[in-house]
């Protein structure tokens, strides 16, 4: 069982004695703020049990980082994710024959369950998915090429008649037959392998049906589904696109469950984040242990959690001025219009060039990983 998670602990000085506030733990990277293109981060993915946690960056690197042991099973601190292995999983690669080049870097990282003392896991960069076996700390990981197979082909004969692509997609966690996918239109379609192991007929279609009072220049982009994400217990299934989350029930296809508005805020600044290609960024979700709490990133280094059972939420900042250990973090509030109070910030303040598009959530325990550009948060809850 998992433990309960709750998210009252995140609003300063709410609730009862047994609340948990969020706290700094970790940061990991150069404090430099001349960033190479190569160090960004761009993924993050915890394995099955938390112990171990990868990311993977623009430069084709992959690495790992174990929790210590030794402290673990004390109860007033837990152990600090220290570097396991790092390797460079993908190259630059250039296609001669439709004279394309092939970036290094790394689209997405996947734990294959344990099964024994070596650990596996894929890493993925725009054509190639490598398997890893990753097994003593410093040594050397091997790699496998996987062979390319069609699963989803939505190409048309005609590239100029291409309308939509796919954004994301995930395998049902309990029945492997199950796997969804997601477009830059908005849609969610759900197929089922049993039915045939080319899947471009979907068995379930997943859209909700625009608001046309909001219908506007930009609601084709900022509807387009940038991740999609499984519960653990294989009921529900999360999206994001670029303004909100949304949890969908697997058995109701005409619209989610839940909304949650991320950053409502920058409906009225579409305009001038289409001009700076803003609108394009690509933010990533992901569930707590219990499915109770989802989170996800915003700009100016805010990420984001929504209670499902409460309702409430909460902004918080990874920022390197609150880097002492146990320091708790404080709720964010970003002002819209209006008066702004003393602890708010004015949406026109707000730093686009500081954004958190990839989070993770420990799979049992009240920590999660945050990447700010080239810097990797590790925060938990205050173990008192």
């Amino acid at each position: 069982m998992f433990p309960k998670f709750s998210l009252r602990s995140m609003f300063h000085g709410a609730g009862g004695g047994n609340d948990i506030q969020w706290c700094f733990s970790q940061v990991k990277g150069a404090v430099d703020d001349d960033v190479a293109e190569a160090d960004i981060i761009s993924t993050v993915e915890f394995n099955h049990s938390g112990e171990l946690l990868a990311t993977g960056d623009k430069g084709g690197r992959v690495v790992i980082f174990q929790q210590e042991q030794e402290n673990k099973i004390q109860s007033h601190s837990r152990g600090e994710y220290n570097v396991y292995s790092t390797f460079q999983s993908h190259e630059p690669e250039f296609d001669y024959l439709k004279s394309l080049e092939i970036e290094e870097k790394i689209n997405k990282i996947r734990w294959l369950p344990q099964k024994n003392a070596a650990q596996f896991l894929l890493s993925t960069n725009d054509k190639t998915i490598k398997l890893w076996k990753i097994s003593e700390r410093d040594k050397r990981p091997e790699g496998y090429n996987l062979k390319e197979e069609d699963i989803v082909d939505i190409k048309p004969a005609n590239m100029e008649e291409l309308t939509e692509v796919i954004t994301a997609a995930e395998f049902h966690p309990n029945s492997c037959n199950t796997f969804v996918y997601s477009s830059s239109k908005g849609t969610i379609r759900l197929c089922d392998m049993r039915a045939s192991a080319l899947c471009d007929r979907h068995s379930k279609l997943f859209e909700e049906p625009e608001d046309p009072s909001n219908r506007s220049f930009f609601s084709e982009i900022i509807s387009s589904i940038s991740d999609v994400k499984f519960s653990h217990s294989g009921r529900y299934m999360m999206t994001r696109d670029y303004l909100s989350v949304k949890i969908w029930d697997l058995n109701m296809e005409n619209r989610p469950v839940e909304t949650y508005q991320v950053h409502e805020y920058l409906r009225s600044k579409l305009c001038s984040l289409y001009e700076n290609d803003c609108i394009f960024d690509k933010f990533e979700c992901c569930w707590n242990g219990s499915d109770s709490v989802v989170m996800t990133g915003s700009y100016n280094n805010f990420f984001r959690m929504f209670d499902r059972n409460t309702k409430r939420d909460i902004t918080l900042e990874a920022s390197r001025e609150n880097n002492k250990p146990r320091t708790v973090l404080k709720p964010r509030k970003v002002c819209a219009s209006g008066k702004r109070k003393k602890d708010e910030i004015s949406v026109d303040s707000l730093d686009f060039n500081k954004k958190i598009l990839h989070t993770a959530w420990h799979p049992k325990e009240n920590i999660i990983a945050v990447a700010t550009t080239n810097n990797l948060y590790i925060f938990q809850d205050k173990v008192n």
